[in-house]
């Protein structure tokens, strides 16, 4: 299940020169960890039509542990191995869950006791089951699930678990995000809802339409409708809908292969309309829309490039110094904190046990290039900010930074602190 290019991560992880790591505020120790590595299953699709979003996910895991290693690594005491630094071990789950289910077994067999996942609600959920599973019939090697993207709510309200921690915000507090925005679109009368037909993109427009009715009950909703995941290779049948239906926006969740068509094929057929997206930031969304997506694509995240403050900036640029190449571009600032995170749970455990990691991973709260991520205990989900962007062309005011070298990058028009973000939780967590 591993990849080849596993030994080149492992390679690359003491690579990170000082001064690039002093370009984004961080500051790096001269001797580098010589314990045996601590060990994350990246358990992600690698190959298939989501492949391009697995591999952003890698490039983001790599940077994170590459500044844990080279500030000397996960400090633990001698008895515990001493330095340690991280290593990401990639298992290529297809993007399918079965796949997922069996990359989870050869993580198990090859000893590593923490587990990394996000591209799909599904597949998380089927982790988090397993991984319960598996900790009740062999408490000695527990294992953690640390979810980066996977944003369906019934992950930390009714599917939550001791050894799940979802460090991405989830869809109802991303929607939170978006509506802020859009209920101020006073000549937006006609919305087209549309979406992946799986949990997370069911649970999209289900939001959608809960929070439309509460904001703005005079939108009409002129169709709502889910596609197949991974599987629409013309979208051109939806956009003509979507065209020929009068709307003046699209909202959806769609991410990777399948946004990039949808946008693409909304062009072609001439939909003049804006996209409210979770995901219209990257991945070549803004390359596929082009000029007719200035001002009119609307992005929900974390973080942007262009956030307007030095410490972003220089993040963002050092990001792009370690990955130069425009296709490589997609920094994810979840990612980062995420690692950072585990780093500092780890120390505060002073073992390598999921339980003890667990119990200080609740006490999370950390802080990188400005973004504060901060873990709430009850349910095991990040507080965090969150900021709506809009297309613009680089070097327009606010747009300093494009996208994939396509020549478009994203001004950030709203930030909620996460306070404003934060949802209320139904969680009743079963603790060891």
């Amino acid at each position: 299940m591993l990849s080849s290019s596993m030994s080149h991560a492992r390679r690359g992880f003491l690579t990170l020169a000082c001064g690039l790591l002093a370009s984004a505020g961080l500051h790096a120790q001269p001797t580098a960890p010589q314990g045996e590595p601590i060990r994350i299953a990246m358990i992600e699709g690698l190959s298939g039509p989501f492949a391009n979003t697995g591999e952003a996910v890698f490039r983001n895991l790599v940077w994170a542990a590459e500044r844990v290693n080279a500030r000397g690594g996960v400090k633990l005491p001698a008895a515990e191995g001493g330095a340690r630094p991280l290593v990401i071990e990639r298992f290529d789950s297809k993007g399918q869950a079965e796949e997922a289910m069996s990359a989870l077994r050869s993580a198990v067999d090859r000893g590593i006791r923490i587990v990394a996942q996000g591209n799909s609600s599904a597949t998380a959920s089927a982790l988090i089951e397993a991984i319960g599973r598996h900790n009740e019939r062999d408490p000695r090697r527990r294992m953690l699930f640390l979810n980066y993207s996977a944003v369906d709510p019934v992950l930390t309200n009714e599917k939550c678990s001791y050894w799940h921690f979802r460090f991405d915000a989830h869809a109802d507090m991303r929607m939170t995000a978006l509506m802020s925005v859009l209920r101020e679109d006073k000549d937006l009368q006609r919305i087209y809802l549309i979406g992946q037909d799986y949990s997370f993109g069911q649970a999209v427009l289900r939001e959608a339409r809960a929070q439309l009715s509460a904001q703005r009950p005079d939108i009409r909703i002129v169709g709502d409708e889910l596609h197949p995941m991974a599987r629409v290779k013309d979208f051109l049948p939806y956009a003509t809908k979507i065209r020929n239906s009068g709307a003046q926006a699209v909202l959806t969740g769609n991410w990777g292969n399948d946004l990039t068509l949808l946008v693409k094929a909304a062009r072609e057929v001439g939909f003049n309309g804006s996209f409210y997206t979770f995901y219209g930031n990257a991945l070549g969304a803004p390359a596929a829309m082009g000029e007719a997506g200035i001002g009119k694509v609307i992005a929900v995240a974390d973080w942007f490039p262009n956030v307007p403050t030095p410490e972003s900036e220089a993040f963002y640029q050092s990001f792009r110094q370690r990955f130069p190449s425009p296709a490589d571009d997609y920094v994810h600032m979840r990612m980062q904190l995420m690692i950072e995170a585990l780093a500092q749970a780890i120390e505060r455990a002073g073992r390598l046990e999921a339980g003890a990691i667990a119990a200080a991973l609740e006490q999370a709260d950390v802080t990188l290039a400005g973004q504060r991520a901060r873990m709430r205990a009850a349910d095991h989900q990040v507080q965090q900010t969150l900021a709506v962007a809009v297309m613009d062309r680089q070097g327009a005011p606010g747009v300093k930074f494009d996208v994939e070298g396509s020549g478009y990058g994203f001004r950030v028009i709203r930030q909620l602190s996460p306070e404003q973000a934060e949802h209320p939780h139904s969680c009743q967590m079963t603790r060891p």
